[in-house]
């Protein structure tokens, strides 16, 4: 059962994200932060992991170091620790994207059972909106990246390959499933 503690963070999240969205789809960011956490209560998380879920870009995109003690104030430190594991920059300018990228990653391998559940409904949740932004827009999809087609697919296959080591084998089965499905549609439309 989800208590006030969960709507708390839901409307705090709603306030943090208000302005915010997806740079791809233009819908609301609250609906990637409501999805990623509806997969992880699908997959056995409990509250604190599914309020991580919500506030797991927080860091990230809004604030930095100072949403990271807000959220710690807030909810706590074993949130605030979830969410810090699910950062990849705390700061403003952002480091280089592959350098970003492959740092989270090394961090990924040692992180805890929460972070990496939280890691991967949220990389579950972003395959599933490029795989249906792809089918809308086909290739010109990976000019809102940064680390462009093959970037995004090393990126989320290598989360997935870390994540095969340990965690919940189903979730990460449909994580790599649903990476599959996106290459194969690149696969088709490029031939």
């Amino acid at each position: 059962m989800l208590s006030t503690r969960f709507t708390n963070a839901l409307l705090f999240a709603a306030e943090l994200h208000a302005t915010q969205v997806r740079k791809v789809g233009g819908e609301p960011y609250l609906a990637h932060l409501l999805g990623t956490a509806a997969i992880v209560l699908d997959y056995g998380g409990g509250e604190d992991e599914a309020i991580a879920a919500l506030l797991h870009d927080a860091i990230e995109d809004q604030g930095g170091p100072a949403a990271r003690a807000e959220i710690e104030r807030r909810f706590g430190e074993s949130i605030a620790a979830i969410v810090e594991g699910c950062t990849d920059a705390d700061r403003l300018p952002k480091p280089p994207w592959r350098q970003r990228k492959g740092a989270f990653l090394e961090k990924l391998r040692g992180a805890s059972p929460s972070v990496r559940l939280v890691v991967a409904a949220d990389k579950l949740h972003n395959l599933r909106a490029l795989t249906r932004e792809y089918r809308r827009q086909g290739e010109s999809l990976w000019k809102h990246f940064q680390g462009g087609r093959e970037g995004t697919l090393w990126y989320h296959r290598s989360v997935a390959e870390i994540l095969r080591a340990g965690g919940d084998a189903m979730l990460v089965e449909e994580l790599t499933r649903t990476g599959e499905e996106l290459e194969r549609l690149i696969v088709e439309n490029t031939q």
